[in-house]
């Protein structure tokens, strides 16, 4: 299914409605967010393109790249002790690119569901494991234990979810490849230094289809209130709608 960028959803449509990977992220940090992207294609404010983690993203692949052709795993997978290889396929291109990704429909709600993975290493029993690159600049070590990393979690259970939607037999375990560039040297001198780590995550996508159903109740009803944010608390992007639009307001009125 070829992609093209989504109308705005009309409740009862019988047509699919593609939902990215990122917006079931939307979803689940504010429903209203997601309400108001879907139906009123309304999107948040985005921030600046992080173009050097963009770069690292492009090496790593041409990286790993070099030892599918070779089907050999790469230096890093063997110090850790991980008995698998970078998985070769000939829709890896295609799943790797934005706007296409791994893809299925879910039937149950007529979603079509579909996230661009980085990377899948095919382990030593056949099964095939999702991995994703991550890239920061921080004094102390990469760790999974910030409380804002669950998207990232999030991030590959939908990952081996879609790839299970397409028959592959997905380890629970996948891997983030995650790079930090060190803050401890003399100078730039036209050169960042980084030490990259392995991190085993054990996903669980029990949660997904769940949520599906409730996206597709979301974009069926009305725009969902201020402060229902799914992950608890208050959407900011929304109380600074509330408040700016209250105080245009009141502005106005004080000037009739």
């Amino acid at each position: 299914m070829a992609y093209t960028r989504s109308p705005a959803y009309e409740p009862g449509q019988s047509e699919s409605f593609k939902i990215s990977r990122s917006k079931i992220e939307l979803f689940m940090q504010c429903p209203r967010c997601f309400w108001l992207d879907g139906r009123l294609k309304i999107k948040r404010p985005s921030g600046p393109p992080f173009q050097i983690n963009k770069a690292i993203d492009e090496l790593l692949k041409k990286e790993f790249d070099s030892y599918r052709a070779k089907g050999k795993p790469h230096p890093i997978m063997v110090k850790n002790k991980i008995k698998a290889i970078p998985f070769a396929h000939d829709d890896l291109k295609t799943w790797r690119t934005n706007f296409t990704g791994v893809a299925t429909l879910h039937k149950p709600t007529n979603l079509y569901v579909f996230g661009a993975i980085d990377d899948i290493w095919v382990d030593d029993k056949g099964q095939v494991i999702v991995v994703d690159y991550k890239a920061t600049a921080k004094q102390s070590d990469v760790t999974l234990d910030a409380d804002w990393q669950i998207s990232y979690k999030r991030q590959m259970e939908v990952y081996q979810w879609l790839l299970r939607a397409n028959a592959f037999n997905v380890s629970d375990t996948a891997y983030f490849v995650y790079t930090n560039g060190r803050l401890d040297l003399d100078g730039f001198f036209d050169k960042v230094e980084f030490r990259t780590k392995i991190i085993p995550y054990k996903g669980s996508d029990k949660w997904i289809e769940p949520t599906l159903a409730k996206m597709k109740e979301c974009l069926e009803g009305d725009m969902p209130a201020v402060g229902t944010a799914a992950m608890g608390g208050e959407c900011d992007y929304c109380l600074y709608a509330k408040a700016r639009t209250e105080l245009t307001l009141n502005h106005v009125n004080k000037k009739k």
